[in-house]
């Protein structure tokens, strides 16, 4: 990282970010272009989880080609100044890479959807078998990842 001062190195806040996001941008290459797309996610032991159906650009993507890369971001809000050359962002992101893999097990699948739905909710579900059938699950193995804040952060 170019701005060391910047750089979140402290794994426990790395993880409160992840935590506090809402959405995860996953980035994966298609051929010779990236492609990103905003997903919902569970986060636990190094490892990010993700729903999807069965079909669709983004499998086809990862069954080619399963190196990701993520980000997370949270706080964020511009800084206003007279020069717009100094105006700036508040914000503190985290951007990662790692190996995705199709969960296809049917236990797997649910408890990985269990850490998904912890996410966003502390309520217990149970899921109809006929749609864990029709859900694929994407498992990253976070190979690295990294911290930034800037501006006035809490």
């Amino acid at each position: 990282m170019r701005r060391t001062d910047k750089e979140i190195t402290d794994r426990i806040k790395i993880e409160s970010i992840i935590q506090r996001s809402v959405v995860c941008r996953l980035g994966m290459l298609d051929e010779n272009r990236p492609y990103i797309v905003p997903l919902c996610f569970g986060y636990k032991e190094n490892t990010l989880y993700f729903h999807s159906a069965n079909k669709g650009r983004k499998i086809d993507i990862l069954k080619k080609n399963n190196t990701v890369c993520f980000e997370f971001d949270i706080d964020y809000e511009p800084i206003k100044a007279d020069n717009p050359c100094e105006w700036g962002m508040i914000y503190k992101s985290v951007i990662g890479f790692g190996k995705a893999y199709l969960v296809n097990d049917f236990k797997a699948k649910c408890a990985a959807l269990d850490i998904i739905m912890q996410q966003y909710s502390d309520e217990t579900f149970d899921y109809p078998k006929t749609k864990i059938k029709n859900t694929l699950v994407i498992k990253v193995e976070i190979e690295h990842m990294t911290g930034k804040q800037s501006g006035k952060t809490a």
